[in-house]
């Protein structure tokens, strides 16, 4: 047993679908979150700034003893989860694209579309892992740089969005000819509804969702599960910004948490 916080981190507000699964999942575990909302998005910008921001980010959380640290974010796990775990080999440090890998070659799947950002799909970084799992697999990718933003403007339910995804997405699906489709960034489960009423007989699969049933498996691997915790979750902003408020307000309108203000070094 163990009823330290778990601590999960993303450049925003989309990591916040992963603890949502997290609690549905894990409902005795507690949460450390960390959006880095003054620095967001991460898709556009380069590696070595990427990883410098991943450092102190979980060095933060670390510092506030965590059992276990969660990248709630593609284009962080693509391009600095090595770093963070040399960093940090004692703590379980868990991304979010290889339980996807995972979970879409153990499914069987033959063709399969990704959409991410810039970052995520310019290392083709599933690419690579879908292949290396099964080489005869086809691996269809799209960079989708504006649905972030978008979110993060708090335009999640307005037809703007859905007629961004339709531009992303109508050439995407018609040529790829796939049935299944990875959201490859943890902000894309909030624009889930978009994509299903435009392309319906599509199966999807969340990173937000995959990356909690690898940790569960872990903390029961290492008797780390908690029990009967009494510590309060807790969300940190590096700017509390309107719409930070209001997307935790609408996805944990049912729990109790307090939102502290960090500020991060820029």
């Amino acid at each position: 047993m163990d009823n330290r916080p778990i601590g999960v981190f993303d450049s925003g507000l989309g990591g916040l679908t992963s603890v949502q699964e997290l609690h549905r999942q894990l409902p005795d575990e507690r949460v450390i979150y960390l959006g880095d909302t003054a620095r967001t998005p991460y898709g556009s910008k380069s590696p070595e700034t990427i990883v410098k921001f991943a450092i102190q980010n979980v060095d933060y959380l670390v510092a506030r003893n965590t059992k276990m640290i969660i990248i709630a974010c593609n284009t962080v796990t693509a391009t600095a989860l090595d770093a963070l775990r040399e960093r940090y080999p004692s703590i379980p440090i868990i991304g979010v694209i290889q339980p996807t890998v995972k979970k879409v070659t153990g499914d069987g799947c033959k063709k399969v579309g990704v959409i991410a950002t810039k970052a995520t799909i310019g290392s083709d970084v599933y690419g690579q892992q879908l292949r290396s799992m099964n080489p005869e697999i086809e691996v269809y990718s799209m960079a989708c740089p504006a649905i972030v933003p978008l979110i993060e403007d708090g335009l999640t339910d307005t037809e703007i969005m859905k007629l961004t995804v339709a531009y992303y997405m109508d050439d995407f699906v018609r040529e790829g000819g796939f049935d299944d489709l990875i959201l490859g960034c943890t902000h894309y489960p909030l624009v889930a509804k978009h994509i299903r009423s435009l392309y319906p007989n599509l199966h999807m699969y969340s990173s937000s969702a995959e990356v909690i049933r690898e940790a569960a498996e872990i903390l029961k691997e290492k008797d780390m599960l908690a029990s009967g915790s009494e510590f309060i979750d807790r969300y940190y902003a590096s700017d509390m910004s309107d719409n930070f408020i209001a997307m935790t307000d609408r996805l944990f309108a049912d729990t109790d948490f307090k939102i502290h203000l960090l500020k991060l070094e820029q």
